[in-house]
């Protein structure tokens, strides 16, 4: 960590100046890059360069930048890219990996479609973050309150996209609709006309037949805000 917080500090421009142009050279100026890109990652990381193409004749360069193509990030396997910026004109690239051993979640038992998610439904598995799908949850707090909706087995990663907020209000279901604004505040019974989750707009049948829309909120509320 010493090492690669030094060498991020030294190649905070990234461009590095060299005498003369070698294979060596050009995987320095990549492990430097990269340390610098993945600078505050949470996790273990671990930089592989690899060698560049020996078919490459490239002119003497006096300095040399790598860089990240467009739309490539410092995660998994990449091609990182080398340029000379004084002395010639050349662009070379070089397969690099970047691996983060980190924790995720998994289920600690099986989840039902609709669960809520709470403390202890869920553990925490070690491995390499760069080989799992970009939606692995690693903070507890995008878990917990969220509600599954796909069966879970236990010991199965807990994903982004198989979570979603818990129904606030279920259509047909009585709920409190209250209003507030500027000095005043008032509150009625009144039915969902859909089904809602927290944070969403949903419409409201009050008593007199009248249709208003609010935010439902857990407990079966649904804000107004004048």
């Amino acid at each position: 960590m010493v090492r690669h917080l030094v060498l991020a500090l030294l190649s905070s421009a990234v461009g590095l100046a060299y005498a003369n142009t070698t294979p060596q050279s050009l995987r320095d100026a990549v492990d430097r890059m990269l340390v610098a890109q993945t600078f505050g990652t949470n996790g273990k990381v671990a930089i592989e360069v690899g060698q560049p193409d020996p078919r490459l004749a490239l002119a003497a360069c006096t300095a040399i930048e790598a860089f990240l193509p467009v739309g490539t990030r410092a995660w998994g396997r990449l091609n990182a890219g080398v340029r000379c910026t004084s002395g010639a004109n050349w662009t070379a690239y070089i397969p690099a990996r970047v691996r983060v051993e980190g924790e995720y979640l998994v289920a600690a038992r099986a989840l039902g479609r609709g669960q809520v998610i709470s403390d202890a439904d869920f553990a925490f598995m070690r491995g390499d973050l760069t080989e799992l799908p970009p939606n692995m949850i690693t903070d507890p707090q995008q878990a917990i309150g969220q509600s599954v909706n796909v069966t879970l087995a236990a010991g199965q990663p807990l994903r982004s996209d198989w979570l979603r907020a818990p129904v606030a209000v279920q259509q047909g279901q009585t709920v409190k609709l209250f209003a507030r604004g500027s000095g005043f505040s008032v509150s009625h019974d009144g039915r969902a006309l859909a089904t809602a989750q927290s944070g969403q707009n949903v419409q409201v049948r009050t008593g007199g037949g009248q249709v208003v829309s609010g935010v439902a909120r857990p407990g079966g509320l649904v804000e107004v805000v004048y």
